[in-house]
């Protein structure tokens, strides 16, 4: 899915204006609250300012949007709100997402200040999970007295992360180490986790709550953060102490992110000093980011990993390293060395039924195959074409019942989705459509879906169709908005309509006036940089980021930028996916030194969110290809044979555009 969508400053800014110059019209006539009012208690709300606030919304009352203006009246001055005003507002507005953001957020406000009581009272009613929340409600257990009121909050599964926790997790943790619950084992644990998910610094911190004679010299470690290469070539550590051993695998990692070769290189010469427990785990650190760097010797290093204990993305990688290697044997191995939920994820059955196949076990494949077939998504397509077979999506839409969206449309949640997409709301507009449409059946969502399309909330639209579980409308799932744009410059490029359709749903889901967290703007999403660039190319003089709003312009530049990235990969489709997503450079350099079967080179990128990306991409495009009666093209073919570095077409990289049109976020990345 998308990343959180905004609109772009032009439109904000523009809209702003024509509603405060509605607000003037509205004030001078003595209207009923209108939309301008709504926009300058929004805007007061966003700038923090309360005062202004308090004196737009008496304007609001009865307004469709009202409870939200009470909303942020209550979040400005939450610390000093009375709670019989916060109680009034959650008892009167429960069906509301807004009721369970208040209280999640007033919950945190009272156990910041340790109003027990007053908290007490409310957390039984909050219902999803939320670790700070969580720790709140430990440390009310905790007071003197409390005892009778124990929420059984398992606050040791909290301390088993990479990740920094919440502040209200911090005194349990205090408590815990004081009392001898988290033992010094549990320590270097979340040690070993910390430096693994690359926080560097938090792992030094965990490494300082050891006892003293345990501690590991902040010297030492600060000698490692300043220079691992050099830490790992000296190995200058006491290997005889358990702090000297997590200090050696903690340099084996920092070197290891970055370069898993020369971090191999240095660890044979002195691995065999370590016990077995802790050389097995360091042989999967090498091992696990050798793969994730998509080195030859990633799938052999694994095999020295017998015995340790991987995470799920390990088990996931140990399994791509075989395939990289075309090690058919190791991959059967892998999957089968999976968790159940993990080996029955759609990716780890259609390459275990495909290592099954090389083996010889024919009928156990087609088996798999099959079921996989019946499924709608990326390996839903390979195995029916494993089977030889040609996947036709089967609509059944729900038959247009104008009585019935009529009275789907009039209910104040649905109105409300509708104004609050209007207003520059949509992220709380999504909010209120979860509620909407929640728990319907195949045919309530349908209807949901038809009407949400009817409105232009494509996102709306497209995502709740994709909720049915028997009953599917294809026409919903795959819209063709924007038929005319995309056609038009499909054909003026040289590209497949239904690979440029299938990016455009993947991108932005049709909404065109959105902007990402990373700055992407409009349909297909461009980087300003790229466009510009992009622009250029074309005679464009000057181009600004607000231009790119305009649908039709957006397209002809992205379709642009999809044919230049097409021509510079080979014309495959699943390296021109990975580059519009990650960039040029990156795509290129996710080659192998052999010809690699597009399918593996997909399930092989090292970017979660491009390996994704790309797989949607590619499926949507077989979705589409049908949606618009195009010839059919086998995803098979779409992959193709992913030519090797050496042989594939050069990349001029100072002609080239900036390196990424959506860039990965780097939390993703192989560190």
């Amino acid at each position: 899915m998308p990343a959180p969508l905004l609109r772009s400053p032009a439109t904000r800014h523009g809209a702003a204006f024509a509603f405060a110059l509605a607000a003037c019209i509205a004030s001078a006539a003595g209207a009923q609250p209108t939309d301008a009012d709504f926009i300058a208690a929004r805007d007061a709300y966003r700038a923090g300012d309360s005062a202004r606030l308090e004196r737009v919304a008496p304007r609001l009352k009865d307004h469709l949007l009202e409870p939200y203006v009470a909303y942020w009246q209550l979040k400005l001055k939450l610390d000093d709100a009375d709670p019989a005003a916060v109680r009034s507002f959650l008892d009167r507005y429960a069906d509301l997402p807004l009721a369970d953001r208040l209280r999640s957020d007033w919950l945190k406000s009272l156990g910041k200040r340790g109003a027990w009581a007053l908290f007490a009272a409310e957390y039984p009613k909050h219902g999803t999970e939320d670790v700070e929340l969580a720790c709140y409600a430990a440390q009310f257990e905790s007071q003197p007295g409390n005892e009778g009121h124990n929420a059984a909050v398992d606050v040791r599964r909290y301390w088993f992360s990479g990740q920094e926790q919440p502040q209200s997790c911090q005194p349990l943790f205090a408590a815990m180490r004081a009392q001898g619950t988290l033992t010094s084992r549990d320590i270097w644990a979340r040690f070993r986790l910390a430096h693994e998910a690359g926080n560097f610094r938090l792992a030094a911190r965990i490494a300082s709550e050891l006892s003293p004679a345990e501690r590991p010299s902040p010297r030492d470690i600060e000698r490692i953060d300043r220079g691992a290469r050099a830490a790992l070539a000296k190995a200058d550590f006491r290997f005889s102490s358990p702090a000297g051993r997590e200090l050696a695998l903690y340099a084996l990692d920092r070197v290891a992110t970055t370069d898993a070769m020369a971090a191999h290189d240095a660890w044979v010469k002195w691995r065999a000093r370590l016990p077995d427990t802790d050389r097995i785990y360091g042989n999967l650190l090498v091992a696990y980011r050798a793969a994730r760097q998509l080195l030859p010797d990633a799938n052999t290093w694994y095999r020295d990993t017998d015995g340790a204990a991987l995470t799920e993305p390990q088990h996931a990688w140990r399994a791509r390293a075989a395939l990289r290697a075309g090690a058919w044997a190791d991959l059967a191995r892998a999957i089968d060395a999976m968790p159940p939920g993990e080996a029955q994820e759609p990716a780890w059955r259609y390459w275990r039924a495909r290592s099954l196949a090389v083996s010889g076990q024919n009928e156990d494949a087609t088996r798999i195959f099959g079921g996989l077939a019946t499924e709608h998504h990326f390996y839903g397509f390979l195995a029916a074409e494993a089977l030889g077979a040609s996947v036709m999506p089967l609509s059944e839409p729900l038959p247009p019942d104008p009585a019935a969206l009529a009275a789907f449309g009039a209910r104040d949640a649905v109105k409300r989705v509708v104004k609050l997409s209007a207003l520059d709301l949509r992220p709380e507009a999504q909010r209120e459509w979860v509620g909407v449409v929640r728990g319907l059946d195949d045919e309530g969502l349908l209807l949901a879906a038809a009407y949400a399309q009817r409105n232009r909330l494509y996102d709306r639209s497209i995502n709740t169709a994709d909720r049915t579980q028997r009953r599917h409308d294809f026409g919903l799932r795959y819209p063709t908005p924007y038929q005319t744009e995309i056609e038009s410059a499909a054909r003026q490029n040289g590209l497949d309509a239904a690979l440029v359709y299938g990016l455009v749903r993947q991108e932005s889901r049709f909404v065109s006036d959105i902007v990402s967290a990373a700055g992407a703007v409009g349909l297909m999403q461009l980087m300003p940089q790229t466009a510009r660039w992009v622009a250029r190319q074309t005679g464009r003089a000057s181009l600004t980021t607000p231009g790119l709003d305009d649908a039709e312009l957006n397209i002809e530049l992205g379709a642009r930028y999809l044919r230049y990235v097409l021509d510079k990969l080979d014309g495959l489709p699943v390296l021109g996916a990975a580059a519009y997503n990650a960039g040029l450079g990156r795509a290129q350099a996710w080659r192998a030194s052999v010809p690699l079967e597009g399918a593996i080179y997909v399930e092989t990128i090292p970017f979660n969110e491009t390996r994704d990306y790309a797989k949607k991409v590619l499926a949507n495009a077989m979705f589409y290809q049908a949606q618009l009666g195009l010839r059919y093209v086998a995803l098979k073919d779409r992959l193709g044979v992913v030519a090797p570095r050496g042989g594939a077409a050069g990349i001029d990289i100072g002609a080239a555009p900036p390196d990424a049109v959506l860039p990965a976020d780097p939390s993703d990345t192989p560190r």
